[in-house]
């Protein structure tokens, strides 16, 4: 087992007092967290020496909502009002195979590690193959089966959906960093019978998280008020999967009724301010919805909607959206947008008790940040700093259950001249069948 010892380092914690340690220390013991403390460190024979040299050392970060294999389209249409079903739709039931979610979700694996995120929660298809890569890229995941009756690229029945989420639990039940979910797409993709067979399927597997779309969209509202005279987190609600642990996209058009709802049912949110904000479909009532005591982390959504994968580029809208509903500069402070990094964004995926705080007996994943950057100077508020000034590029390591996956901006679990080769060969194909469909008309 590996001995690790990480000295002169500004902590931060992540505790309860969101502390601030200016000179600390983290003692590592394989996959797992020894001591965090203040001071200078204990001797610990035969243990790696990292001198932090006054960087920052904080929890790895939590992305609750992705669809990382998408890193093939980001840029994709960006102008074009009818995107979405003029290409992104047709460009994937023609291109979306296992290989094509390899090759994205490696790319996308590659830019998370970079920009410090050690876990994300993922739902898209083939979802087997997104496992698999986040397994050999050393990060954590949880990993959703889409379901939905738009014939998606991998299944062309609701029973074909199923059982391709039985065998991605197969595959992964018992892993120690991958966690196989299942994922009905939106209220307006699968509609009460099927979100009610997901529940019925749900109570089966009970270490089986589930995640859905919710209140995203103005049609989406429009499509339950005609179907059902409901709004969707009522028609969630009559489907019996508006449930403790349910991780929610989005919700960004939820009044008090829904979140009191959503509070009682003890559901989580995952929510997207850039993604949400880029395609003008309002402003997520954040505050409320922590208020009302549902756990809220942030998330980057799919990277053909906000574009990156880090965290950092959401840190600021995250605030100043909470800031402009409030019209004050109170709203959503900077401690409580870096808690929602972490630890809170773990509890979304039901995993703070193993991750998002650097504490004993936790999982042994945490990131080294340089200060040096002149856009980081001089700092006041470690947490303000990290929310407006930090950028990806600032993150010099990454470790995930005691293991490096980047050291000096290396990221040693993939092959990154193979990963960007891979990438831009499939990128090839789409711009090839975009100028098919553009001559078509």
């Amino acid at each position: 087992m590996m001995l690790v010892l990480i000295k002169n380092a500004l902590i931060l914690p992540i505790d309860d007092a969101m502390s601030v340690i200016d000179n600390g220390y983290v003692h590592i013991d394989g996959d797992t967290i020894v001591a965090a403390g203040a001071g200078a460190a204990p001797e610990i024979p035969n243990a790696e020496i990292i001198d932090a040299d006054g960087d920052l050392v904080m929890p790895g970060m939590v992305n609750p909502h992705c669809h990382m294999a998408m890193t093939l389209f980001r840029g994709l249409g960006e102008d074009v009002d009818d995107r979405l079903y003029r290409y992104v739709l047709p460009m994937e039931r023609k291109f979306v195979t296992p290989e094509m979610v390899r090759v994205g979700t490696e790319l996308a694996a590659l830019e998370l590690i970079e920009a410090g995120v050690t876990t994300v929660a993922d739902m898209y298809y083939f979802e087997t193959e997104v496992g698999r890569v986040v397994d050999r890229a050393g990060f954590r995941g949880v990993v959703g089966q889409t379901i939905a009756d738009f014939n998606p690229p991998d299944h062309k029945t609701i029973d074909e959906g199923f059982a391709l989420a039985e065998q991605l639990v197969a595959e992964f039940a018992g892993h120690d960093r991958v966690i196989p979910s299942i994922a009905p797409h939106a209220p307006y993709s699968t509609d009460i019978a099927v979100m009610n067979r997901v529940a019925r399927w749900a109570e089966d597997h009970p270490d089986v998280p589930v995640q859905i779309h919710l209140a995203e969209m103005d049609s989406e509202m429009e499509w339950c008020a005609k179907n059902h005279g409901m709004r969707p987190v009522e028609v969630v609600d009559k489907a019996g999967l508006l449930r403790k642990g349910l991780i929610c996209a989005h919700c960004l058009h939820v009044n008090e009724s829904d979140i009191a709802k959503m509070a009682h049912a003890q559901v989580c949110v995952a929510h997207n301010a850039r993604s949400n904000a880029k395609a003008g479909r309002g402003i997520a009532p954040v505050e409320a919805m922590r208020k009302a005591g549902i756990p809220v982390g942030i998330a980057t959504d799919g990277p053909m909607s906000g574009n990156t994968l880090d965290l950092f580029s959401q840190f600021a809208p995250v605030t100043m959206f909470q800031k402009l509903l409030g019209h004050s500069r109170k709203p959503m402070p900077a401690v409580d947008v870096i808690r929602m990094a972490t630890i809170e964004g773990a509890r979304v995926l039901g995993l703070d008790r193993k991750l998002g705080s650097l504490e004993p007996g936790k999982k042994a994943d945490l990131i080294r940040i340089d200060l040096s950057a002149p856009r980081m100077q001089p700092v006041y508020d470690i947490y303000a700093s990290l929310m407006f000034s930090a950028m990806p590029v600032d993150v010099r390591d990454v470790m995930v259950a005691g293991k490096w996956l980047m050291r000096g901006r290396e990221v040693l679990s993939l092959e990154r001249r193979k990963v960007m080769r891979d990438a831009l060969q499939i990128a090839g194909q789409f711009k090839a069948e975009m100028a098919r469909i553009d001559a078509a008309g």
